[in-house]
């Protein structure tokens, strides 16, 4: 039983391991009829890429052989049209050579025609030397001593004439335009006084600005500089000075302390200290609104505020910010007539005064001053040229002569000027600066129309009795280089005072 279990096992392995055998043969032959089946269409695809290719090549090469054809025919065409142009050329060239060569020819004859006529030119000169027995230079001179003989009196005549009718002509159209630009700019031209009016609510508060024993009237009027004069006059005190810049410190520091009520000296020295700070923006704000009234834009702020300081100076009585506008007014006018630059004449004629502004604090006349001013600002030398020019008796430009003109408009007009007011200003700013001229004078001010001059010297420099030798040297002084009515009474005021703070 067992052996043919045996034997059917080994049968069994037998027909499996052939039957297996013929599987894999029968696979193997399947993978390979696949595999060259594969290929035998890839090598039928790559005779078709081939054929393909070859076809494509055959037509680029046939594309590119027509290109070429057309690329020789287009330049077999282009070098035809060069040789035209070059034939065409050749013929201009020839023309022109012979066109040249006629000229040389013609200038040769012309040159030589030219010898011709001045060897007869020559001939005919000599003759007539031999015919007259004078030279050309001697018959030259005959012929102008004669012509100038016969017509001396008519050319002078006619030179005569063509003066008197240009200078009628002239004067005739300067009148015209002068009175054209005094028509068309119209100013006020009202003159400064030396007083200014403080309203007041009732009368009762002139007793409390006068103060126990005139204390704050006194603390005022040394402070200030200025005269304040309380009188029977209803509702109004007067500040009375020469100096429109007291005068205004002191109006606006009384306003100031009539509105508040408390007047005493410390409240009256912190409000002048105020008022002065205020004054300074109230300088600056007229020297903008003076730019701006007359157009001139691009000034430096600081030559603006040289500029409103001219609010507070007068010219023989003329205000001369005002007088400024109306010069700066005129002059473009007179510009626009003329055919100037209008702006430029302007932005010269407002700053043309601009010196009598620190004229008083430094050395030198007005012009100068101002000429170097407006250098200083950065303006061209044209404008600042009229500062000097408008008081020079032959303005060398144009803008100088229209800023004369213009200054000598506005100062002429009726009423614009008092020579005696700006010579009684003139006395007191000499009485003031005679009395600090002496070392240890801290500061003086020229009070009651002249008639009295006070001086506040240093404590620490000055004692009493040195107070009383430095009236005398100063009333000797007065009286010998200055001219004045009356007499003048010399005040010197010595105060020390000691601050401490308790904290």
């Amino acid at each position: 039983m067992l052996v043919y279990l045996i034997v059917g096992l080994a049968v069994g392995l037998g027909v499996g391991y052939l039957g297996r055998r013929y599987l894999a043969r029968q696979y193997a032959e399947s993978k390979e009829a696949k595999a060259e089946k594969i290929l035998e269409e890839a090598k039928i695809k790559q005779k078709d890429l081939l054929i393909q290719a070859k076809d494509k090549a055959l037509k680029i090469i046939d594309e590119a052989k027509y290109e070429e054809v057309e690329r020789r025919r287009e330049i077999n065409a282009l070098q035809s049209r060069l040789e035209k142009r070059e034939s065409l050329f050749d013929q201009k060239l020839l023309e022109f050579e012979d066109k040249k060569q006629q000229l040389i020819d013609k200038v040769e004859r012309v040159e030589k025609i030219k010898q011709e006529v001045e060897s007869v030119k020559e001939e005919q000169l000599e003759k007539l030397q031999k015919i007259a027995e004078m030279t050309k230079e001697e018959a030259e001179k005959v012929l102008i001593e004669n012509t100038e003989l016969s017509v001396k009196d008519e050319l002078l005549s006619r030179v005569r004439k063509i003066e008197n009718q240009t200078q009628e002509e002239l004067e005739k159209k300067a009148k015209e335009l002068l009175t054209l630009a005094i028509e068309r700019c119209a100013s006020s031209h009202a003159a400064e006084t030396t007083s200014s009016t403080v309203a007041i609510p009732t009368d009762e508060m002139k007793g409390r600005i006068i103060g126990r024993e005139g204390r704050n009237i006194k603390t005022l009027e040394n402070t200030l500089g200025v005269e304040i004069i309380v009188d029977d006059t209803p509702g109004a005190i007067i500040v009375s000075g020469f100096s429109p810049i007291r005068r205004q410190v002191a109006k606006m520091s009384l306003e100031k302390l009539i509105a508040d009520g408390r007047i005493h000296p410390g409240r009256i020295e912190e409000t002048i200290e105020q008022s002065k700070k205020e004054l300074v923006l109230e300088i600056k704000k007229a020297g903008e609104d003076a730019a701006y009234e007359v157009g001139v834009a691009g000034l430096d702020p600081k030559l603006i505020q040289i500029l409103g300081r001219l609010k507070f100076r007068t010219s023989y009585g003329q205000n001369v910010l005002q007088h400024s506008i109306e010069v700066a007014n005129l002059s473009g006018l007179l510009a626009e007539e003329l055919g100037a630059n209008s702006a430029l004449a302007k932005k010269a004629g407002l700053l043309h005064d601009i010196g009598k502004a620190v004229d008083h604090e430094v050395e030198g006349t007005h012009p100068e001053i101002g000429y170097n001013i407006l250098k200083k600002y950065g303006l061209s030398e044209e404008i600042a040229r009229v500062a000097v020019e408008h008081h020079s008796d032959r303005p060398e430009s144009l803008l100088g002569a229209i800023g004369k003109v213009a200054d000598a408009i506005s100062g002429a007009r009726l009423g614009a000027r008092k020579d005696t007011y700006e010579n009684y200003i003139q006395r007191l700013g000499e009485l003031e600066d005679t009395a600090k001229s002496f070392e240890g004078v801290e500061k003086a001010y020229a009070i009651q129309a002249g008639r009295e001059v006070r001086v506040f010297v240093t404590p620490e420099k000055i004692d009493d009795y040195s107070a009383k030798k430095l009236a005398r040297e100063i009333a000797n002084k007065i009286e010998a280089e200055l001219k004045y009515p009356g007499e003048i009474k010399v005040n010197v005021i010595r105060e020390t005072r000691v601050v401490e703070y308790a904290r």
